[in-house]
């Protein structure tokens, strides 16, 4: 897939990074103000503007948002890469004028400008838009409630990150991860289920060519205060899209590229050979098994025999700068995890901050075998 190998050729150059605002999208969407429609749904809870930008003109009409949760920006990116491929049209030239012609897609690349403005996953005042979809109490949740019954849409994306945390059996991340939400207790498969399982199985059918092993499927415990829950339930199709974590890839400048394929091929636009369909049931369900950086073996004052010792990131929002500062997360026998980085100690001793002993919520600067001097992290 020439895509796949040359993306940095095509993507949106502009945004990088995990700290996407509204201050960042504007000006895009600015540059296509004469080629594609820009409207504004509503306001945030602060009074910033949100806007939605509508491609093409065709009579299957698609809504997706983006940054609900204000720090999950790598949809957002995806989708202003998705952007930039459709105008350009400098491959895929006839797909993309198929796709013009078929479909208006809907786009909103940031619900919630206040929590994107913050990095935080509530909006401003705290509350979590994806909770919201029945009492509608945040005005964001309003927008979107009031854009969805207008335009009445065929099909729903609502785009996410997910946490470093997801992985597999295997011991592969997930990288990127789907949901047909329920629309019932139950979870039976309604018509509309059905719908948006037969795009997932088409997207994965595409991805799993490039990222064999790492497609997961979320949870699907139901929740009419989720906002694709209670869409499912008005029997419109609505699709989950979690970007994940992928290597050393902290700032998904590769995980973006996973999403905007999985977009092409949701509109036809790439194309797999109908024997790569992977069926919706056989795609593994998310495992919370995963640590950032995770020490085996390791010989510990307190106990008699050797430990394992996890740490994980946190994201902190310094100036307009997202840092990772690393921390103490769990010690014991971890045998069910995996690290995106792992090392054995084979009974060493470590020193953390240069200290013997540490806790669980401890801010870590550095990490350093004890018995030969080599360092394991330095911020």
């Amino acid at each position: 897939m020439k895509l796949y190998n040359d993306y940095r050729q095509y993507f949106e150059k502009t945004l990088q990074g995990r700290y996407v605002t509204l201050a960042h999208i504007l000006p895009l969407l600015n540059r296509y103000k004469n080629e594609y429609e820009i409207s504004e749904i509503g306001t945030s809870e602060l009074g910033k503007k949100i806007p939605m930008i509508k491609l093409g003109h065709g009579t299957e009409k698609v809504l997706g948002w983006s940054q609900m949760h204000g720090n999950e920006a790598t949809t957002t990116k995806a989708i202003l890469d998705f952007i930039k491929l459709v105008s350009e049209q400098k491959i895929y030239k006839k797909e993309m004028l198929d796709f013009l012609q078929e479909y208006t897609f809907y786009i909103i690349p940031v619900l919630n400008p206040d929590g994107a403005a913050n990095y935080t996953r509530e909006n401003a005042n705290k509350i979590d838009l994806n909770r919201d979809a029945q009492n509608l109490t945040q005005s964001e949740s309003r927008a979107l409630a009031t854009i969805f019954k207008n335009l009445n849409p065929d099909l729903c994306l609502n785009l996410h990150d997910q946490r470093t945390i997801y992985g597999f059996k295997t011991g592969k991340p997930a990288t990127i991860s789907f949901l047909a939400p329920a629309a019932n207790k139950k979870r039976s498969v309604t018509p509309s289920r059905k719908t948006a399982i037969q795009h997932i199985e088409t997207m994965t059918g595409v991805l799993k060519t490039v990222l064999p092993g790492q497609i997961g499927r979320y949870d699907d415990a139901f929740n009419p205060d989720c906002v694709g829950d209670s869409f499912q339930m008005a029997g419109v199709p609505t699709i989950l899209f979690e970007a994940g974590h992928i290597a050393d890839d902290y700032q998904r400048e590769a995980s973006r590229k996973y999403v905007c394929i999985a977009l092409l091929a949701l509109f036809g636009i790439v194309v797999a050979p109908e024997t790569n369909i992977l069926p919706y049931r056989k795609i593994p369900e998310n495992r919370k098994n995963f640590k950032d950086i995770l020490l085996r073996n390791v010989k510990i004052p307190e106990f008699s025999k050797a430990k394992d010792v996890a740490f994980q990131y946190k994201e902190e929002l310094v100036g307009d700068v997202v840092q990772f500062v690393l921390y103490v997360d769990e010690i014991g026998g971890l045998t069910t995890y995996f690290g995106h980085k792992e090392f054995n100690l084979k009974g060493a001793e470590i020193l953390v901050n240069s200290q013997k002993k540490y806790q669980v919520g401890e801010k870590v600067l550095e990490i350093v075998n004890n018995n030969d001097d080599s360092v394991l992290f330095i911020k």
